[in-house]
C-alpha cells in the first residue's frame, strides 16, 4: 500500500497523517519540511533531498505505515471529527503564533470553537471543596456570558472548570494529551462523551497514543495558547499548573491567579504567580474587563505581524483599515463560507480568519454553525 492507494480527495490529508506520525519528526521539524517543500506529499517523494534529518527518520519516510494511516482516514471520516492541518483556514490564529505549533489538530465536537474567545481554567489535580466550587462558578458564569473555558480535562480543577461550562450550556474545549480514541483519566468517560456532543475536543497526538509523562506539557502549551489568558484556581508549589501559568506569560498572554488562606499549601503557588506579575482576581467580572483589552491588544498584534511578514506581496501591503474594508464589502446579512470570503477580498486565509476573530470580539459579526458568518 501506498499514498496512491488512496482516493484523489483522501490523499492530501493522508499524506499529513502520514508524515505527522513518522518518529522524530515533532512540530519543528515536521515546519522545517513544510519549508523546503511546500506539502506533506512533496516530503514523500522527494525523500532523497530532505535536510536536517536522521538516518532513522529518512528509513521511516521511506516505508510509512500506511494500513495505519488508512485506518486513521477511516475514523476521522465519522460525523463531527475532524483534521485542521497547520495549512487550513480553520487552524485558529493565536495557536499559530507559537514558535512550535502543533502541525495537525485532532478535533472531536464542535469544530468552530476553535475560533471562539477562550480563557484556559487550571489548578490542582486534588483541590479543597472550596477550590473546586470556585472553578465551577467562574466557569459557569463565564461560559454562560460566552467565553469557551478551556481545560485539561484532569481530575480536580479541570474537571470542575469544565463541569461549570456545561452546566451553563455554554462552550468548552478539552485538550487532551492521548490520542482522541484513548479516554484520561478513564473516569471522565462520561464528561469526555458530554463535552464531545456539546463542545470540543482537541489533540495533537495521533489515535492510539496512552498517557505519558512527556505528552502533558506539549498538551499544556495548547492549551494556554488556544487561550487569551489563564486562570489559576489552587496550585502547590509544585504544580503542572504553574507551567502552564510560566507558558502563558512567555507567549504573551494574561495570567489570572485567585488567592487564598496562607495557611492553605494548595494556593501558595497562586500567590508566587501573583508576586510574579500575575492578576490577582476575586469575581469572574475581572477577567471579562482584562481579557476584552488583551483580546484587542493580541489580535493587533498579529495582524501587524501578518503584514509585514508578506510586505513582498503587492496584494498585502495596503494597509491593515483597507483589508478590513476589502473584506466588509463581501460580509453581508446573509451567512456566507470564511473559503468563499477569502476568494472574493483576495486576502490571505490567515488574515481573513485574524479579521473575522476581532470583528466578532468587536461584536460586529457573528460566526455560525459550518464556518460560515454574517454581519450584525
Amino acid at each position: 500500500m501506498n499514498l496512491d492507494s488512496f482516493p484523489a480527495e483522501a490523499r492530501e490529508i493522508a499524506s499529513w497523517l502520514a508524515l505527522h506520525r513518522i518518529p522524530g519528526v515533532g512540530p519543528a521539524t515536521f515546519q522545517r519540511l513544510l519549508t523546503q517543500f511546500r506539502s506533506p506529499e512533496a516530503v514523500f517523494a522527494n525523500v532523497a533531498q530532505a535536510t536536517g534529518i536522521s538516518p532513522r527518520t529518512r528509513a521511516a519516510l521511506l516505508a510509512p505505515d500506511w494500513s495505519q494511516v488508512a485506518a486513521d482516514v477511516d475514523w476521522f471520516a465519522e460525523p463531527d471529527r475532524y483534521v485542521v492541518t497547520l495549512q487550513d483556514p480553520r487552524y485558529p490564529i493565536l495557536l499559530k503564533e507559537l514558535p512550535d505549533p502543533p502541525s495537525i489538530l485532532f478535533l472531536q465536537g464542535n469544530p468552530d470553537l476553535l475560533s471562539h474567545w477562550q480563557l484556559a481554567i487550571v489548578g490542582s489535580r486534588n483541590p479543597s471543596a472550596s477550590g473546586r466550587e470556585t472553578a465551577f462558578e467562574f466557569a459557569r458564569y463565564l461560559a454562560g456570558n460566552g467565553i469557551a473555558i478551556t481545560s485539561g480535562l484532569a481530575l480536580g480543577i479541570d474537571a470542575a472548570a469544565h463541569q461549570g461550562a456545561l452546566a451553563a450550556a455554554g462552550p468548552t474545549i478539552a485538550v487532551v494529551g492521548t490520542g482522541l480514541d484513548v479516554v484520561y483519566p478513564a473516569r471522565h468517560r462520561e464528561l469526555t462523551q458530554e463535552i464531545a456532543q456539546t463542545g470540543l475536543l482537541v489533540s495533537e497526538f495521533p489515535l492510539g497514543v496512552t498517557p505519558r509523562p512527556e505528552n502533558f506539557p506539549r498538551r499544556n502549551r495548547i492549551l494556554s495558547g488556544l487561550s487569551l489568558g489563564t486562570l489559576v484556581v489552587e496550585a502547590a508549589l509544585r504544580s503542572g499548573s504553574l507551567i502552564t501559568a510560566r507558558m502563558a506569560m512567555e507567549q504573551g498572554r494574561e495570567v489570572f491567579a485567585i488567592p487564598g488562606s496562607i495557611h492553605n499549601p494548595l494556593v501558595r503557588g497562586c500567590h508566587r504567580l501573583i508576586r510574579e506579575g500575575a492578576k490577582l482576581v476575586e469575581t469572574a467580572e475581572d477577567i471579562v474587563e482584562e481579557l476584552g483589552a488583551l483580546a484587542g491588544a493580541l489580535l493587533e498584534d498579529v495582524s501587524r505581524e501578518m503584514t509585514t511578514t508578506t510586505a513582498t506581496d503587492a496584494a498585502q501591503t495596503e494597509r491593515l483599515g483597507e483589508d478590513y474594508e476589502a473584506l466588509m464589502v463581501h460580509l453581508g446579512f446573509d451567512p456566507i463560507a470564511i473559503d468563499l470570503l477569502v476568494e472574493k477580498s483576495g486576502l490571505t486565509a490567515e488574515a481573513v480568519s485574524s479579521m473575522l476573530l476581532l470583528l466578532e470580539l468587536q461584536g460586529r459579526v457573528e460566526s455560525l454553525v459550518g464556518g460560515r458568518y454574517v454581519r450584525i
